[in-house]
């Protein structure tokens, strides 16, 4: 298995890491087994687990961010996490879900995604995008 975020180049660096982290929760909160166990450090203090495999982050424009999405649907990938350029403008979780549900698949703004996937489907998804720098 493979993990990607896929973000759109046209964010500012806050919005990158607000969306980045929005959407690798809903991968961590859905799939108990990605995530390891809890840290401990040589004091004894505890720290939260996390994704037990790297995650990567990819960078697209608009274009090749919908090119990647559509890759993921045809290829049926269940584990994906969208983020579209209205949720920045949504106040609550409540509003952010009938924001999405308004507009259909293909009018999305999609700012970013992020899919769990089998390997070489998570390559086909993300072919040609670069690494976020």
């Amino acid at each position: 298995m493979k993990l990607a975020v896929v973000l759109r180049t046209d964010l500012a660096n806050w919005q990158r890491a607000n969306v980045t982290a929005f959407l690798v929760s809903g991968i961590a909160g859905t799939v108990p087994s990605v995530v390891g166990e809890p840290y401990v450090d040589g004091s004894g203090n505890r720290y939260l687990p996390m994704f037990r495999q790297p995650v990567l982050v990819f960078e697209a424009d608009r274009a090749a961010l919908r090119r990647a999405y559509e890759r993921a649907m045809q290829r049926g990938v269940e584990q994906l996490a969208i983020f579209t350029k209205e949720l920045f403008e949504t106040p609550h979780d409540e509003a952010n879900r009938a924001a999405v549900a308004a507009v259909p698949a293909e009018e999305l703004d999609l700012v970013g995604m992020a899919l769990r996937a089998e390997r070489k489907v998570v390559d086909k998804v993300v072919d040609r995008l670069a690494r976020h720098s």
